[in-house]
């Protein structure tokens, strides 16, 4: 009798060359032998060539969820945010400049004024921002004086008095920029302060209070982060490929950024070749991640011309309608695994975006050969997600929408889908709402302990050992049927609490 006969699943080789376009959904991982405790799991990984990570979570660049402050939540947690491109080309190099001017996953926004002035509305100080700084002449780069805070102001009798008059003074009211959270909370306590200010060469970066250190303290421990040779945060910025987007790339480069994303729906073409040949003759040092793409042949071009990494997807985001609108795209699990299997042979790592929803879905995507994952919908409605809170039907939301949607496109995101010049605009997203997550630093540690779980089960303690699993064809896989993704999840209750964390 055959040995074939008491064989378990298939190879990933065998499985993914049917002629079947699989999302991550429709196939499950065999278990594998177990020789090590969860603790000894590695994750560390790659961005792109030069850029490495302590955790392979990357948020997209995408304007309801990265700007300044994901990409320094991002970077603390060891991975990296990908600041967005629908903004100006001044503001996107600012956001870039924040994040490399910050050592503690805050950002606040502060308000300066001198003690001449006066507050005559309380639309200065807000939840994120609760104290108007105050310095000799009202300036960020001039001498700080004291602060006022919302609390106290709103106790005046008499909004008319100048801030002198009840402002809180002090000489030592900042703290070195470099500080960490631990040595922040150590100052508090020594100088028996609520609030401190952080400055980097004499002018204020950040107001931090006590209640927001102790907020991110009771978050699991933060480790270095993703820190590059000078100490600060590294971060990433999307740019186009039009003419324009060189001057937008100069900026971004003069304010430090760490790797640029070629943001295209469909990166296959001479304008994306065109740039990326243009950023590695001009900026050799700068590692640069070409996309999206979903087909072997699609990456071999952009590998020719010469990417850092690869952005692998088309149509499987959450707000992502381009299979139905073009008919064009394919499933996230066998794109991943195809680009992979070709990227892998010229070192060049693979970022798998799109299709994230669970823990199960990131284990899935990086054993199927990603260096990486990008998040959007499962960032978004998070604390450091762009944009307000909302309530709905008695929700926390936040929006959250395509940038294939014409609300996005209207600020510039067309140019993504190659349409910034068409006279019709045809959208390839939507917009919705995703209900308030929290913070970052809280379920992305969780989340990361829960993909450990799975490479153990697998039988891999590093994203490498996963791979090579795989491609020795020891991991096996099967499809699993409609009724066994229902079975695989939560069935048969008339009711359940879910709580990840």
């Amino acid at each position: 009798m055959s040995s074939s006969i008491f064989e378990d699943g298939f190879s990933s080789d065998r499985l993914f060359n049917q002629g079947y376009s699989y999302t991550y959904d429709d196939v499950i991982f065999l278990p594998h032998y177990i020789d090590f405790p969860t603790d000894s799991v590695h994750l560390a990984t790659s961005l792109s060539r030069r850029v490495p990570l302590s955790i392979p979570c990357v948020s997209s660049p995408m304007d309801t969820v990265t700007e300044a402050h994901m990409a320094i939540s991002m970077a603390a947690l060891g991975g990296i945010g990908i600041i967005h491109s629908n903004t100006t080309p001044s503001e996107q190099a600012h956001m870039v400049k924040a994040v490399k001017s910050r050592r503690i996953p805050v950002l606040s926004y502060p308000v300066f004024k001198s003690p001449s002035d006066r507050i005559q509305s309380d639309d200065v100080f807000d939840s994120s921002n609760p104290y108007v700084l105050v310095t000799e002449n009202g300036s960020p780069s001039s001498k700080l004086l004291g602060y006022v805070a919302g609390r106290d102001w709103a106790k005046l009798g008499d909004k008319e008095v100048k801030i002198y008059d009840y402002m809180v003074n002090c000489t030592d009211f900042t703290v070195p920029w470099s500080y960490d959270l631990g040595r922040i909370g150590e100052h508090m306590e020594e100088k028996r302060r609520d609030v401190v200010a952080t400055a980097r060469d004499d002018e204020v970066v950040d107001v931090v209070a006590k209640e927001e250190v102790e907020r991110i303290k009771g978050y699991p421990k933060l480790g270095v982060g993703t820190v590059g040779p000078n100490g600060a945060w590294r971060v990433g910025a999307a740019i186009g490929t039009r003419e324009t987007d060189k001057e937008r790339l100069e900026g971004l480069v003069k304010a430090g950024v760490d790797v640029v994303v070629l943001d295209s729906s469909q990166g296959n073409s001479i304008y994306q070749i065109e740039m990326i040949k243009y950023v590695k003759k001009t900026y050799s040092n700068l590692d640069v991640v070409g996309g999206n793409v979903v087909t072997v042949s699609q990456a071999q071009n952009l590998i020719q011309a010469g990417v850092d990494g690869l952005r692998v997807g088309m149509g499987s985001g959450s707000i992502c309608t381009t299979q139905e609108v073009c008919a064009v795209g394919r499933g996230q699990a066998t794109a991943v695994y195809k680009v992979a299997s070709i990227a892998s042979q010229s070192g060049v790592p693979v970022i798998a975006d799109g299709g994230i929803s669970n823990s199960g879905h990131i284990v899935k995507a990086l054993v199927l050969g990603a260096s990486t994952v990008m998040m959007g919908s499962f960032l978004a409605g998070s604390t450091e997600a762009p944009g307000a809170y909302e309530y709905q039907n008695g929700r926390r939301i936040k929006k959250y929408r395509g940038m294939g949607s014409l609300e996005a496109m209207t600020k510039g995101s067309d140019q993504r889908y190659l349409g910034d010049t068409a006279k019709l605009k045809i959208a390839q997203g939507v917009v919705g709402a995703v209900a308030d997550k929290g913070s970052v630093l809280k379920f992305i540690p969780y989340t990361m302990q829960a993909v450990k779980q799975g490479f153990q089960d697998l039988g891999a303690s590093s994203l490498q050992s996963g791979h090579d699993l795989l491609r020795t064809s020891i991991l096996r896989l099967e499809v699993r049927t409609g009724a066994a993704q229902v079975e695989g999840g939560v069935h048969g209750l008339v009711s359940y609490e879910k709580k990840s964390f």
